[in-house]
């Protein structure tokens, strides 16, 4: 079937009302997408407003308050309303049930609702910006985000709906895998993206109620003055850090999970080999969704918690490392000896195993309790994160993004500008974050708007790296955009990758498949010759 002619999932039905009614998935995932490409968007030149400041010691653009309010925004921005539904919501709800062989998730109409809440709650969190943006950080801490006179409830608010969103992904992801599988597709002959996803739901399932608890006890404290966690009122304020991070260490995971799913992906197809280890990296999957839950207490190693606590929870955080060493393993071991073609998801792939390996690492310095007290509230936590989430999260993303492309689109973008904005992402990340770790552990405390003039080199160096990055997203924003009206078209399977996806046109029709499709072998069956589906749908 020609890609020029086809009637598929982009124009078998016309209008804004087709898009806004629709029960499509894949239609749901790119909505998604554009709505996550928007908050990056924002989050990003919020972040580029806040390096600017930071570039010299003095006032240079903006007050102290302004500062505040601009970093909680792109703190929370950047987690709740891109790095958390970025994967599943977006290209999780466009990829999954094609990879199944499925028409589309198991409740179509919940998927719309998930989505059209993830646009409510980030109809609150804009309203917040407008009506006084809140400056108490993304993590709202109390007892100062019950008393400081920034819209708090309504970024709360949108917080809280957009928790419910998730939640519905979650749920539609978790009845998706165990129901809508194709014929012949056991558990273990699932994709290990889906395997990524389906531990992401779970979490997502169980953790979030969690969150949307604190920030109804923080509304009400705030609005009825009940004495939760304001000490003034006879409540405790580490009370909140306990409940918050009990979320949001498992949201850690919401965001990696599936990002490691993709680059379990990328890494076979580009590979060309059956992935190394396959089961193990399943299995850790799950290893980490679980883990996730026991951990939040290395958050807290300051707040005053019980040496045992802390003890445990330092002993309990290395265990993370060890599923999360696995998959690196695995993935560098498919790599071992495999025909590499360094296509541009794979460049993104083999950027996420350096730029994680040393986030990761540098988490487990953190996990020790007598260097955490060192560098708790540093620079060194800020590169941390940003190496963990951004290096890890963001640039697997990427990396799905760029592999999926031709199947969301039928296009191919520019390999070329391509590879100059990956570089540039890659040079541009390493100078922001590097030097931060430098002035972490020189002492810089982090959130601050002035600092001493010792740092203003590294500060400096660190601002330039910024715009080096923003510079390698906005070329990329370029060639996507070009890409989808002037892009090369594509055939169904243009990397050669043997997952079900693959068999569907480029773009899907709206039902995705026009055959039942059944499955006989894996997923990474590289060792068969010319793999093909047959007519009847069968590897």
């Amino acid at each position: 079937m020609s890609t020029a002619t086809a009637t598929n999932y982009l124009n078998e039905a016309k209008g804004w009302k087709s898009w806004l009614l629709t029960q499509d998935h894949k239609r749901i995932g790119i909505m998604y997408l554009a709505g996550i490409f928007f908050f990056f968007l924002v989050g990003g030149l919020l972040a580029l407003i806040i390096r600017w400041e930071l570039f010299t010691p003095a006032k240079d653009i903006m007050e102290a308050d302004t500062y505040n309010r601009f970093f909680t925004l792109h703190g929370a921005i950047m987690i709740f309303l891109f790095i958390i539904p970025s994967i599943p919501a977006a290209l999780g709800n466009f990829v999954l049930p094609l990879m199944l062989g499925a028409k589309d998730v198991a409740f179509p109409r919940l998927n719309l609702a998930s989505w059209y809440l993830y646009v409510i709650g980030a109809l609150f969190a804009l309203y917040s910006i407008i009506s006084g943006a809140a400056d108490t950080g993304w993590t709202f801490y109390t007892p100062y985000s019950t008393s400081t006179s920034g819209s708090v409830v309504a970024i709360a608010v949108g917080v809280f709906i957009l928790g419910f969103s998730s939640i519905f992904t979650g749920l539609n992801f978790i009845a998706t895998i165990h129901k809508l599988r194709a014929p012949g597709m056991t558990w273990f002959k699932m994709p290990l993206f889906v395997w990524g996803l389906y531990a992401t739901a779970i979490i997502q399932v169980l953790a979030t109620p969690v969150l949307g608890i604190t920030v109804v006890l923080l509304i009400l404290e705030r609005m009825v003055h009940i004495g939760i966690f304001d000490p003034a009122m006879g409540g405790d304020p580490v009370l909140f850090q306990h409940f918050f991070w009990f979320y949001s260490h498992p949201a850690v995971y919401i965001m990696i999970l599936p990002g490691m799913g993709i680059i379990s992906e990328v890494i076979a197809t580009f590979s060309h080999k059956r992935i190394f280890g396959y089961k193990a990296i399943a299995y850790s999957s799950l290893g980490i969704a679980f883990m996730s839950f026991l951990v939040w207490g290395h958050h807290m190693f300051v707040s005053g918690q019980s040496e045992l606590a802390s003890l445990i929870f330092s002993f309990l955080t290395f265990f993370v490392g060890i599923p999360s060493g696995i998959k690196v393993f695995n993935w560098v071991a498919t790599m071992y000896k495999g025909q590499i073609s360094l296509k541009v998801p794979m460049l993104y792939a083999i950027s996420f195993l350096i730029l994680f390996s040393i986030g990761g690492l540098t988490g487990i310095f953190l996990g020790a309790v007598s260097v955490d007290v060192h560098l708790h509230d540093t620079y060194f936590i800020v590169a941390h994160f940003h190496y963990t989430m951004m290096g890890g999260t963001v640039i697997a993303f990427l990396a799905g993004l760029h592999f999926w492309w031709p199947k969301l689109w039928g296009r191919i973008y520019n390999e070329t500008w391509a590879v100059v904005s990956c570089l540039m992402i890659f040079i541009g990340f390493n100078v922001t974050f590097l030097s931060q770790f430098i002035m972490g552990a020189q002492g810089m405390p982090r959130r601050y708007y002035t600092y001493p003039e010792e740092f203003q080199r590294l500060h400096g160096f660190s601002s330039v790296g910024s715009l080096i990055l923003g510079a390698g997203f906005l070329i990329m924003t370029i060639y996507l955009l070009h890409s989808i009206f002037r892009g090369k078209k594509v055939g169904r399977n243009p990397w050669q990758s043997l997952t079900m996806e693959w068999e569907a046109e480029s773009p899907p029709i709206t039902h995705n498949f026009d055959k039942d499709m059944v499955l006989e072998h894996g997923p990474y069956d590289y060792d068969i010759v010319d793999a093909k589906y047959t007519e009847e749908g069968t590897l």
